[in-house]
């Protein structure tokens, strides 16, 4: 049997990779009790795609296949109310075996940016119990990380496929090569030894959306990780 946990999931409209930082800010009530209940646990929540298709108790439900994001940082920042500041750092992939439902429904209007929203879901919060959670939870199990090395071969196509991509993307504005290895030295893609890591910074320099890169997350060998890398960077 694989090992499970259970863990708060935070469905954003973005994909964490393994060891990419992401700063995010907190003003949502069930979100500030996610992060609060975090810092007083390991610090680590999991980051998930958010899954068009569905929802739970009428909020964003999340893709089965998300990152664990452990928080390195949190500061209080006051901008009409108090909200969270954190930064938080990528660790292992995980699956969704089990969703945990939010002990509170969305309400009808519920608007994230008011303050009126966030009073209704407070007021809500306290009718149900304050030790109920209001973030959606999942138990998960880890995903082993693709420990093979990527070779220098499979690297330079897939930059040339990235350069081939961006040029024709740009079009009728003429882009040189040159001007696109200005870009991969600014996101520190010049190597001659590429990991994993190199490949999931390609792809998010490559990808139009958000599900392209889900794609990405989701292999689970070198060999589907390029196959699916050269699927999103082929025009």
């Amino acid at each position: 049997m694989t090992e499970t946990k259970i863990i708060p999931i935070f469905p954003l409209d973005l994909v964490l990779f393994p060891r990419q930082e992401l700063p995010l800010r907190i003003f949502e009530p069930r979100y500030k009790q996610l992060v609060d209940d975090c810092m007083l646990g390991d610090g680590q929540f999991g980051v998930c795609l958010i899954d068009e298709n569905n929802s739970i108790n009428g909020w964003n439900s999340p893709k089965l296949v998300g990152t664990i994001a452990k928080i390195s940082k949190c500061e209080d920042v006051e901008i009409d109310g108090l909200q969270l500041h954190i930064e938080t750092i990528g660790r292992n992939s995980f699956k969704i075996k089990k969703i945990i439902p939010p002990s509170i429904t969305q309400p009808a209007n519920y608007d994230p940016l008011s303050v009126e929203g966030h009073q209704e879901i407070s007021e809500i919060h306290e009718k149900v119990g304050t030790g109920e959670k209001m973030y959606i939870q999942a138990e998960v199990e880890m995903i082993p990380e693709i420990d093979e090395n990527v070779s220098s071969e499979n690297w330079e196509k897939l930059v040339h496929l990235w350069k081939k991509k961006i040029i024709k993307q740009a079009l009728p504005q003429i882009v040189d090569s040159h001007s696109l290895d200005h870009v991969l030295e600014q996101y520190y893609l010049n190597t001659d030894t590429p990991t994993i890591d190199y490949i999931y910074s390609l792809a998010a320099i490559g990808a139009k959306d958000p599900n392209d890169l889900q794609l990405i997350l989701e292999a689970t060998t070198m060999d589907e990780l390029i196959k699916r890398m050269k699927e999103l960077l082929t025009v």
